[in-house]
This record gives structure tokens, sequence and C-alpha cells, in this order.
């Protein structure tokens, strides 16, 4: 009965989340639209353009981000799923930065600085990828064992400061971004990562041994990158389900005090999380660099660390559910550009529509009052360090 009980909360919030942050997304591409709003004295034409308005920019999202019927006329079937694809890349590197906020979550910590985590991954991964000439299956190893390594040294310093001084997470997280946005704009000047024979902060691409492979030719991006983060994924469910470290960091997110009298070591599971959180981020920068981006520029990391935050939430702090928020959060961003090219409605729309799933999901009062859901041990956790929900 518990564990139906928590499925319910961790499956049936989020999709009402996703209804109710559609529905008054409709209204507000209703009532920004003056060719919509023109008929308002008319109840029936009102509704009717309404209707067809909403209908119409939500169709774009679709085809934008899963299948677009017009690139299929003509061609093959399957030309219709390249947006499809572009959602899955875009997804690659928001389920790992997710992990790595949904594990921090899980421990009790709230690791704000996946951003700082992610551009030192992308920097690792991208030194070794054109700074060396290793064999095709070695070199993208290579790549992403020294991404995953720095990111994860980068991660344990917060881990480190808060278990031996006491230092707040989201500060040195919050802190450690800034130190990692100038470091990189620092070290893309330097003669070590700037292109030759070029002054604008742009590394050399990386080797095509480094490179991921691509999964379905060269006209579409879609790559080996989606296999590792889905791994990773099964990975932080073991962890936390399975192992006894798990047990470990669990009982510390859920109780400290109590774990603490229970024998468990607090430092120790404080600072091996974050390095384990920075390592998960990281590894979403390699493969990203890897990937797709190929050389690392001083916008590497782009808002994929702060989407996290939002990836994690809705994820309901689960592995499972981070791999499907970061899906859906992925079609609505690759989507968000199909909306305004085929129906004029502003991309921007998608951002309110994010911004309102993420209230509903992080104070979901009417939510649950509603459908009577009761908070998981995960939102508990979350409230007690002073989020509400």
């Amino acid at each position: 009965m518990v564990k139906i009980e928590k499925i319910k909360n961790n499956i049936v919030l989020p999709i009402y989340a996703f209804i109710f942050a559609f529905f008054i997304g409709g209204l507000v591409i209703v009532f920004s639209d003056p060719e919509v709003m023109s008929n308002i004295k008319s109840p029936g034409k009102f509704l009717t353009s309404a209707g067809a308005k909403i209908g119409n920019a939500y169709l774009a999202v679709f085809q934008g981000s899963i299948y677009d019927i017009n690139l299929a006329r003509g061609e093959s079937f399957f030309k219709g799923f390249y947006p499809l694809s572009e959602t899955i890349v875009t997804a690659t590197p928001l389920i790992l930065t997710g992990l790595a906020v949904t594990l921090a979550f899980r421990s009790g910590l709230f690791n704000i600085g996946a951003q700082g985590q992610f551009i030192f991954g992308a920097i690792g991964a991208s030194y070794v990828g054109f700074h060396f000439d290793l064999p095709p299956v070695i070199h993208p190893i290579a790549s992403i064992l020294a991404g995953v390594f720095l990111a994860g040294i980068y991660g344990g310093i917060v881990g480190l400061l808060k278990a031996k001084t006491g230092a707040h997470e989201v500060i040195v997280t919050i802190m450690l971004n800034y130190v990692a946005g100038f470091f990189i704009l620092w070290l893309l000047k330097t003669t070590l990562f700037l292109r030759p024979g070029r002054i604008d902060p742009i590394a050399p691409e990386v080797s095509e041994n480094s490179r991921l492979p691509l999964l379905l030719g060269k006209d579409l991006r879609i790559h080996a990158g989606i296999f590792i983060a889905l791994l990773a994924a099964l990975f932080v469910w073991w962890l936390l389900a399975k192992s006894t470290l798990g047990f470990k960091f669990r009982a510390v997110g859920s109780n400290a005090n109590a774990a603490r009298s229970a024998g468990i070591s607090i430092p120790f599971v404080t600072t091996l999380t974050m390095v384990l959180c920075g390592a998960l981020a990281g590894l979403g920068g390699a493969v990203h660099v890897l990937g797709t981006e190929h050389a690392l520029t001083s916008g590497i990391g782009g808002s994929l660390g702060f989407d996290a935050i939002t990836v994690a939430l809705l994820g309901r702090a689960a592995p499972l559910g981070t791999v499907v928020a970061a899906f859906l959060f992925a079609a609505l961003r690759t989507g968000g550009v199909t909306l305004q090219s085929n129906t004029g409605t502003p991309a921007e729309i998608i951002q309110v529509i994010q911004a309102l799933i993420v209230l509903f999901i992080a104070a979901p009062a009417l939510v649950k009052g509603i459908f009577r859901l009761k908070n998981t041990s995960a939102e508990k956790t979350l409230t007690a360090k002073g989020w509400n929900g």
C-alpha cells in the first residue's frame, strides 16, 4: 500500500502539474494574441479562435519535438523523427546534470553547483580530446574520465568544506558556479586552450577519434551519449535502492542525527555525495563536448546546470523521474523553436509553462489538496531544508 502511494505521488502529481501548466499556458497564449482577443465580444467566435490558437500552438510544439509530418512528405517516414532525435540530444546532458542534483537531494543536500561542475567536466574532456592522439575506443573513454575526475574533485570541494567547516553547500555551490564561469573565460584566452589563428575564446575541436559515435548517420545528431546517460541513471538507482552506501546516503538525507547515532559518518557521506554529484554533472559536460559541441566555448554550459534543478524537482528526486523530466523539458525546449516559427507565438511561452510546472511541483498545495497526494520522504527532506511543498 505504501509503495502504491509512493508511485501515485511520483507519477500522478507531475502529470497533473503538466496538465495545469499547459492549461494556464494556453490561457496566456490566448490572452496575449490580439487577433483572438478581437473576437471576445462574440463568445462563440472567441472560443473557436481560442481553441484553434491553442491547438495549433501545441501541435507546433509536438512537431518540433517529436514528429514532423512535413519532413516526411516526399521522403522516408523516419525522416519525420528528426525532431525526436534533437529532443534526445537535448535531454542527454539534462539527464546527467539532473541526476547530480537528484543524488544530492536524496542525501539531504542542495547541489546548486551542477553548472560549475558541468563546465569543469567539459574542460577536462575537451583538453584530452584535442591535446592527445589516442586510438578511437580509448580516446573518448580517456576524455570522459578526465572530465568526470576533474568535476568530481570540483564537487568534492563543496562536500569537504561542508564536512570540515560547516559551510552551507548552497552558498558554496553558487559561488563556485561563478568561479567556474570566470575560470573558463580566462582559460580560453590562454595559449593552452585558445585555438590557433583565433582571438575569440574557443578551444580547438576535439579529434575525430575522441568523439562519441553517431547512432543514426551524419544527418542526425543523436549519439551514444544517450546510452551513457541512461546507464548513469541506472547506476544512481542501484546506488540509492540496492547498495549499502546508498542506504547511508538516504539515511543521512532523511535524518542526519539518527544516522549519526547509528554510526554513519556524516562528513564522509557528505563529501562522497558531492564528489559523485560533481562526477555526474562532469559526465554531462564531457558527453556534451564529445557528442555534439566538439569544441569548448565560454557558453558551453548554457543554462543546463540550472535547468538540472528544475528537472530534479519535477522528477521528484528519483532517478527514473529525473530521466522522464529531462525528456519532457527537452521536448519543450526543442518544440519552442517550432512554436514561434509556425504560429508566431513567442517562444517565451515555453519558459512560462516550465516555470508553472516547477511552481506546481515545488509548491503543489492545490494539486495535493484536490487529489489527496501525500508528501514523499524526498519531499519531507526538501521541506525540512527550507523548500515549501
